[in-house]
């Protein structure tokens, strides 16, 4: 025979969990209808947790040693968040979704770099990350936050690189100057992130590329909650 108290508890208990199990119910079939009404705007994307995404300090000297277009772009370091900010923001999300995109290269602009190269897929992408964050906000997820790949080509050259060709100074605030500021969005890798590693630990197998002629995929990241 169980006791009263005993049994008062085990009951409680047993009304609690259902409870959860409930809501998680409930959250999953929201993250599924979401999901859905993503995917009418960009097909190929998979959901997350944000526990695999990774973030580590040495991304960033990528973009400060080797890439042209350190301090040449507003979506670029030292204008984009550090990686300590970065993990910062991660820690209030859960869920996040990754956006896959298959890039074509032009010929004809190779020698220009990767940037130019892959210039219409780079702009479609970014155009496309922000339609997708906006999807996701005006469906109730408020806190939604896209992060894109590559610098930002919406301009033909950005506000910041035309201030340096005239030799002008260039502070933090001059973000406010952006031309599209309402759809510009930072790189995964500008933040810090270690995409590559974030990749693996979300299923996919990313490979550095040794020339043009290979299968060039691109990813963007969506923080939903």
């Amino acid at each position: 025979m169980i006791p009263t108290g005993i049994k008062y508890i085990f009951s409680n208990s047993t009304n609690y969990l259902h409870q959860i199990l409930g809501l998680l119910t409930i959250m999953s079939k929201e993250l599924d209808s979401l999901l859905a009404e993503l995917k009418s705007v960009h097909e190929d994307l998979k959901p997350i947790s944000t526990d695999i995404v990774v973030v580590a300090d040495w991304v960033r000297l990528k973009c400060q040693y080797g890439c042209k277009s350190y301090g040449n772009h507003l979506c670029c370091p030292p204008f984009a968040p550090k990686p300590q900010e970065t993990k910062s923001v991660l820690s209030e999300y859960r869920q996040a979704a990754l956006v896959r995109f298959e890039a074509k290269t032009d010929p004809k602009l190779q020698a220009k770099g990767a940037s130019r190269a892959l210039g219409g897929s780079v702009t479609r992408l970014h155009k496309t990350i922000f339609e997708l964050e906006r999807t996701a906000f005006l469906a109730g997820y408020y806190k939604a936050f896209g992060m894109s790949a590559m610098p930002c080509n919406l301009c033909e050259s950005c506000v910041v690189e035309e201030m340096l060709k005239k030799d002008q100074a260039v502070f933090e605030l001059d973000l406010l100057k952006c031309k599209h500021k309402d759809t510009m969005r930072p790189s995964m890798e500008a933040c810090g992130i270690d995409v590559f590693q974030t990749l693996k630990n979300a299923g996919y197998s990313p490979k550095v590329l040794k020339d043009y002629a290979a299968k060039v995929e691109l990813f963007g990241l969506l923080l939903l909650e």
